[in-house]
C-alpha cells in the first residue's frame, strides 16, 4: 500500500505549521522526514496516521494492505510505550488480543516477530530488565506483529546512546533485508536518514515546506559506516538545513 500526501497544509490558530506538502511513500521503501526543530515533521506523521486532520490537503492510501494485515498503520515511538507489568511476550501479544487473536495463532505470530528482532530468549523478561535498545526492539516486534502496511516511526532511536543507536540501525537494516517493509521515519539525525532512507524529504523551517527530496539508490545492506557516498549525501542534507537549523535554534532560545 502506497501513501500519497496531496498538498497538505496546516495551522494551529494563527500559526502556520505546514504549507503545501506533497510526497509519495512507495510500498517497500523507507521515507525519512528531516528538517529543523519545529518544522512539522511529527505533525505530518500524525496526519498520515489519522490522529489529526490537516487544515487543507489529503492523505491518500493507494492499493491494498498486505495479506494478514491487522492494522494498516502502526506507530513506533521514541519512548517505547511498553506496559511495565507485562513481559516481552505480553507486550507483543497485547496488539493481537485487541483483534481477538489468542492461542496457537498468537503464539506463532509472537514467535516469528521475536525471532526477527532477536528477542526469542527474552520473551519472559519484564521491560525493567531490558536495556533501552532491547526495549525498542520489543516495540518494533509489537509493530511487526500486526503486519502493518506502513510503520510510522517517530524518532525511534533518539532516546538511545550512540552505540545502541548504531546497533539498532543494523537491526533495522537486517529486518528490511529479510522482509522489506514500508515506513515513514522522522529523525533529527542525518546519519540515520542516509543509512536507512530510500527517500529523504527535507522540510524547511516553519511553515514546513519540502525543500528537496533526496533519493538514495544504494541497497541498505551495502551502506557502510565510512561510505563516502552516504557521507556526501549527509553533507548535502546538512547544507540544505544548516542556516534554518541555526535560525530555529536561536528562535527556541529566545522563547
Amino acid at each position: 500500500m502506497d501513501i500519497r500526501l496531496d498538498a497538505i497544509s496546516h495551522a494551529y490558530g494563527g500559526t502556520e505549521v505546514l504549507r503545501d506538502i506533497s510526497l509519495e511513500v512507495p510500498t517497500g521503501r523507507i521515507v525519512c522526514l528531516v528538517g529543523p526543530s519545529g518544522c512539522g515533521k511529527s505533525t505530518l506523521l500524525r496526519f498520515i496516521g489519522g490522529l489529526e486532520r490537516p487544515s487543507a490537503g489529503r492523505v491518500l492510501q493507494l492499493g491494498s494492505p498486505p495479506e494478514g494485515c491487522l492494522n494498516p498503520l502502526t506507530y513506533v515511538f521514541q519512548d517505547f510505550a511498553l506496559l511495565p507489568w507485562r513481559t516481552v511476550r505480553g507486550n507483543v501479544s497485547l496488539v493481537l488480543e485487541d483483534h481477538g487473536i489468542r492461542g496457537a495463532r498468537a503464539d506463532a505470530i509472537i514467535a516469528d516477530v521475536l525471532a526477527r528482532t532477536r528477542l526469542t530468549d527474552f520473551g519472559r523478561a519484564l521491560p525493567k530488565q531490558l536495556s533501552g535498545g532491547m526495549k525498542q526492539r520489543v516495540a518494533i516486534a509489537r509493530a511487526l506483529a500486526v503486519n502493518p502496511a506502513v510503520m510510522l516511526m517517530d524518532e525511534p532511536l533518539s532516546a538511545l546512546d550512540a552505540q545502541t543507536r548504531e546497533l539498532l540501525m543494523d537491526d533495522l537494516v537486517g529486518l528490511w533485508a529479510r522482509q522489506p517493509f514500508t515506513a515513514v521515519y522522522v529523525t533529527h539525525n542525518l546519519a540515520e536518514a542516509v543509512r536507512l532512507g530510500h527517500r529523504i524529504a527535507v522540510l524547511s523551517r516553519r511553515p514546513g515546506r519540502i525543500r528537496e527530496v533526496v533519493e538514495i539508490d544504494k541497497p541498505l545492506a551495502e551502506r557502510g559506516y565510512a561510505d563516502p557516498e552516504l557521507e556526501a549525501a549527509r553533507q548535502h542534507l546538512w547544507t540544505l538545513m544548516r542556516e534554518e537549523a541555526r535560525a530555529a535554534d536561536e528562535e527556541l532560545i529566545d522563547v
